[in-house]
């Protein structure tokens, strides 16, 4: 009897110390599990350290733009080109420097004090940009002849479109400014909804029998604007006719008189006015010298298709996701 009583004493005991051991073992795992989700896994660790990023060089024109290397995430941002500015702002990327004197409405914000002027967008003010010790300075065509000097200052990096080779530039700008600020997925999110509305212009043009002329006014005088152009993505992209298909693919346009329209006889006319987007108070004489007796004959004006595009969207930040959506719905308008 008493060897049973200690028989189960000592099994009592032994339960116990099993019982210890098993809540000990199952905190440390706890702890282990814990600890792991506390941790990035593998591919977080390849997304925290996806720097250094190397920016491939190219060659626009007669101009070259070097590889640029960059070790860490700019933090004092300098933006020349406007439509760049535009697509960093839907990103929500924090910029420190920009040309404040013609900067466009809806970009008003950047025109404030807390933002450093760096000049004109032909006329960089190098001493403006040196003190402020950016860490990388965005450029397009306007800026091409400052590159040497800018790149003397800090990492300078070309983001201007391809007007022959749109949408796959554009993209690749977009997707430029995702990976350097980490934004890859707002980036990518943002490209398919203009992709969206991309068909949804297509499809508004592809029955459509309307051919247009695409003219830009300044000071009184015009230059005619088709495929391939700086304004070419009317046709290359959103599927409009051309209502002349042979205006050479230059970036000032071929020179036209308002016989040229008349002969032309667009069905719709797209207007850019110059004037408007470059004056400071918006002042420009092109819809009154347009709208004249000889271009009056056409069909276009005839029938109440003569449509004025946003000047500033069109003539001064074009490749912004925001502009570029901007002028999608400036030509579905003209199609609805």
């Amino acid at each position: 009897m008493k060897n049973w009583k200690l028989l189960t004493v000592l099994m009592a005991m032994m339960l116990l110390v099993l019982a210890a051991c098993g809540s000990k073992d199952e905190a440390k795992k706890e702890e282990k599990d814990s600890s792991t989700d506390n941790k990035p896994s593998e591919t977080q660790k390849e997304e925290a350290t996806a720097y250094p990023i190397t920016i491939p060089g190219s060659t626009q024109g007669e101009n070259t733009f070097k590889e640029v290397t960059l070790d860490k995430v700019p933090e004092k941002v300098v933006v020349f080109d406007y439509g760049f500015l535009d697509t960093l702002d839907a990103l929500d990327v924090k910029v420190a420097g920009v040309p404040q004197k013609s900067v466009p409405k809806y970009l008003s914000k950047y025109a404030d004090k807390s933002y450093v002027n760096i000049g004109a967008l032909k006329e960089p003010d190098f001493e403006a940009i040196s003190e402020m010790n950016p860490d990388i300075i965005f450029i397009s065509g306007r800026q091409a002849a400052a590159y040497d000097e800018l790149s003397k200052i800090a990492p300078t990096v070309f983001v201007g479109v391809d007007a022959k080779d749109f949408m796959p530039s554009f993209k690749a700008n977009v997707e430029l400014a995702g990976k350097i600020f980490g934004k890859e997925k707002e980036a990518a999110d943002a490209f398919a909804a203009y992709e969206a509305k991309v068909e949804e212009v297509k499809a508004a043009t592809a029955s459509a029998k309307e051919k247009a002329l695409i003219v830009l006014g300044s000071e009184g005088a015009l230059s005619a604007y088709g495929p391939g152009s700086r304004f070419g993505v009317i046709h290359d992209v959103y599927g409009v006719k051309a209502a002349d298909e042979k205006i050479e693919a230059s970036t000032h346009g071929s020179n036209a008189s308002f016989e040229y329209v008349r002969d032309t006889n667009p069905d719709v006319l797209f207007v850019v006015d110059r004037d408007a987007a470059v004056t400071p108070d918006g002042e420009s004489g092109t819809k009154a010298a347009i709208e004249n007796e000889i271009v009056g004959a056409t069909n276009a004006a005839k029938n109440g298709k003569i449509f004025y595009l946003d000047p500033q969207v069109w003539y001064l930040s074009g490749g912004g996701l925001t502009s570029e959506t901007q002028k999608a719905d400036d030509i579905l308008k003209a199609f609805k």
